[in-house]
């Protein structure tokens, strides 16, 4: 199967309601041809309503939505042409393997050696070669899900949209399938749609992120930039841990508990702000450690700690009372994990590392 010419795909001010509620609240976004773009949020927060208006399932109030320079909010959505992979895979029982994925090439009158040809192709390239004559209930749920990939792929759309296609699979196997979806997409080169709630998953595959809530979208960026440099609370919240630390900017001095803090952004007007604190972030330093330039150091006491394997959460305190989390790896915290409470500590926070939110909790 060769790489295929993908399209763009561009958003601009749909809206979508139910009632009084905004299920899409004019949203923009447009969609970089090849891209592999993820839908992110909690359930109701509009993700997977946006992707049904792009697969045609769902007609929008208002806006336009095109693939290309074609205008398709009025196109049915099997006039498309987009690979579409839902949640429980829609597979057809009473169908073998090669006849679940034949379907879509039935529905475009290709048949005979060409679609067996197309078939098969499909097949290998989820790595299910020759399991074209088993019967679906013999194959596991991650076979059914390639199954299900294979199905959307094998007529080479330029488009394919996911409606959160690993829920249904254990820990392992989603991991697994994630690296084997990411490697799938950069093979085919198809622009691809991916909604999730699962923020791990969104980082692993994605080129980009749009963090949805409410119907709107809160950030759209990279991986790493929306990890590290979130947009306002409601992202910094949803993507990974974090601890909100009220701090005070006065006279071009950042302070928190008293104790003054560097950051790499410029800072903000005087007032209140809010310091972001991821819990991996923070290293306890040792008895006799410095942190060395480029770093804050922050005086704290031992309050908890929590093992967890490959990792050790330690819960601290602030001289002022504020308590914060940290994140390190077992190995080498055994002094740290066997303390007793009350043990103080010195914790290193790098200077790029010390982002600031405003104190409603948007971006400083």
């Amino acid at each position: 199967m060769a790489r295929n010419s993908s399209l763009p795909i561009t958003i601009a001010q749909v809206t979508k309601t139910y009632g009084k509620v905004f299920a899409l609240d004019h949203v923009d976004l447009n969609i970089q041809s090849g891209e592999f773009l993820t839908l992110l949020g909690p359930s109701g927060s509009g993700k997977t309503t946006l992707l049904t208006v792009l697969a045609g399932f769902t007609r929008p109030d208002g806006g336009s939505l095109k693939f290309g320079d074609t205008e398709m909010i009025t196109v049915p959505p099997h006039k498309r042409d987009v690979g579409m992979v839902f949640q429980n895979y829609a597979l057809f029982p009473h169908m073998s393997v090669a006849a679940n994925v034949a379907f879509p090439l039935k529905l475009r009158g290709v048949v005979g050696a060409e679609s067996a040809r197309r078939v098969e192709r499909a097949l290998e390239m989820v790595r299910l070669g020759g399991y074209g004559a088993r019967g679906v209930d013999q194959l596991s749920g991650g076979q059914r899900q390639r199954v299900a990939l294979a199905r959307a792929m094998v007529f080479e759309p330029r488009i394919m949209l996911m409606d959160e296609p690993l829920s249904a699979l254990d820990k392992q196997l989603r991991e697994h399938m994630q690296i084997e979806l990411r490697q799938l997409h950069e093979q085919l080169g198809m622009t691809t749609v991916y909604v999730t709630h699962d923020q791990r998953e969104a980082l692993t595959m994605s080129d980009r992120i749009a963090v949805i809530q409410g119907g709107r979208i809160m950030q759209l960026d990279t991986p790493r930039a929306i990890y590290e440099r979130p947009a306002n609370r409601f992202v910094a919240e949803f993507i990974g841990e974090s601890t909100f630390v009220p701090v005070t900017v006065a006279a071009g001095r950042l302070t928190l508990a008293g104790q003054a803090l560097q950051t790499a952004d410029p800072l903000p007007a005087d007032g209140a702000r809010l310091l972001m604190l991821r819990p991996e972030r923070l290293r306890v330093l040792g008895a006799t450690e410095e942190p060395g330039t480029g770093f804050n150091l922050l005086q704290a006491t031992l309050v908890h700690t929590v093992y967890q394997g490959d990792s050790s959460l330690l819960q601290v305190a602030l001289a002022d009372g504020t308590r914060l989390q940290v994140r390190s790896a077992s190995i080498g915290l055994a002094a740290a994990a066997q303390a007793e409470p009350g043990r103080p500590l010195r914790l290193a926070l790098a200077v790029h590392d010390t982002v600031l939110l405003a104190a409603d909790g948007a971006a400083a």
